[in-house]
């Protein structure tokens, strides 16, 4: 098989090309070849990348006029390539209607289906906003509670503390009030041990001796020692001032009549305890006050008789006999009563 010599330059002839002859044609247009009903042209494609960024970019657009859209627009104005502009008619002709119309059926869909994505992503920046404003409301809550409580944590630790201050107050004052009663009463059985080793009566608070009088008249009781006068003042009595005479005695020691009468009351009587009212012929009331027990709660006694016993009963610090005297309704000294009655206390 002959080898065919490669042709020299001149073979057919040397073409050296002019600006007539590389002008380009007009009115010859190449048609191209369409895949998948889009045409090839990098101009058709920059135009529905163009599309439908401006259909899916912005979701108010849906509100604005829509513009028309044509391809000297989009490439620039009214300077273009005619080969771009030929090659846009031609695919679209080529084409065929079909696809110009499914071409114009999605460019119509890509703005609504843009301004559905734009609305929904307002909407979720809204319940963003609203979630973070009851997150924010619900932590001011929060905080205003915590505050209350711990406000009325502190005012409670204040009363507290108020309360506990004033306890101990009340506390130190009734230590020293019984104190002072007790000096007073240990002072006056000292002054009454002294009067009575001077005159010579008696052998000393609580003997026993002259406990009948000759006109039939009885002390209250036996073996006691006098411990509050009357009329000694003090917080631990309410008019302010003892009103009767006590005869401090172990628990269960005889209550006697301190003359004939009738019993007219016998039971509680609050601050006195269990007491005894005995009403005298004359008239005047004898209280018998604190007792532990009641031996006659009615009916007529007489003088020396048993009606009780020592108790401590009601308002009291210890066993004792409060002994109280009253004519016509007011108290009287019992000390001096009992004297008057010929009665060594």
């Amino acid at each position: 098989m002959d080898v065919q010599e490669t042709p020299t330059a001149g073979a057919w002839g040397e073409w050296n090309p002019t600006e007539d002859s590389a002008r380009p044609l007009r009115g010859k247009h190449r048609v191209l070849k369409t895949r998948g009903g889009l045409a090839r042209s990098s101009t058709v494609l920059g135009v529905g990348v163009i599309a439908a960024v401006g259909a899916g970019g912005i979701a108010t657009a849906q509100d604005r006029p829509q513009v028309s859209i044509s391809v000297p627009d989009l490439l620039g104005g009214g300077g273009h390539s005619d080969t771009g502009a030929d090659d846009v008619r031609t695919a679209a002709a080529a084409d065929g209607s079909g696809t110009a119309a499914a071409g114009a059926t999605q460019t119509a869909a890509v703005p609504q289906q843009g301004g559905d994505a734009g609305e929904a992503l307002l909407n979720r920046i809204l319940q963003q906003a609203e979630s973070q404003q009851d997150a924010d409301h619900a932590q001011a809550r929060a905080d205003a509670e915590r505050t209350a409580r711990e406000a009325a944590a502190q005012e409670a630790k204040v009363q507290k503390e108020a309360a506990d201050k004033e306890a101990e107050t009340a506390r130190a004052a009734a230590e020293q009030a019984a104190a002072a009663e007790k000096e007073a009463a240990e002072k006056a059985a000292a002054e009454q041990t002294a009067t009575k080793a001077a005159t010579g009566s008696g052998s000393g608070p609580g003997s026993g001796s002259g406990s009948q009088s000759a006109d039939g008249w009885s002390l209250p009781t036996s073996s006691y020692t006098l411990t509050s006068h009357y009329g000694v003042a003090g917080s631990m009595w309410s008019s302010g001032y003892h009103t009767g005479l006590d005869f401090a005695a172990p628990t269960g020691t005889p209550v006697k009549a301190v003359g004939g009468g009738k019993v007219i009351s016998a039971g509680w009587s609050g601050a006195y305890g269990y007491r005894i009212v005995l009403k005298l012929d004359d008239g005047t009331e004898i209280w018998y006050c604190h007792l532990s027990s009641m031996s006659v709660t009615s009916g007529s006694v007489g003088a020396g008789e048993t009606i009780g016993r020592v108790g401590a009963t009601g308002n009291v610090t210890g066993a004792h006999l409060h002994l109280e005297v009253r004519k016509g309704g007011s108290t009287v000294d019992p000390l001096a009563w009992l004297g008057s009655k010929g009665l060594d206390v």
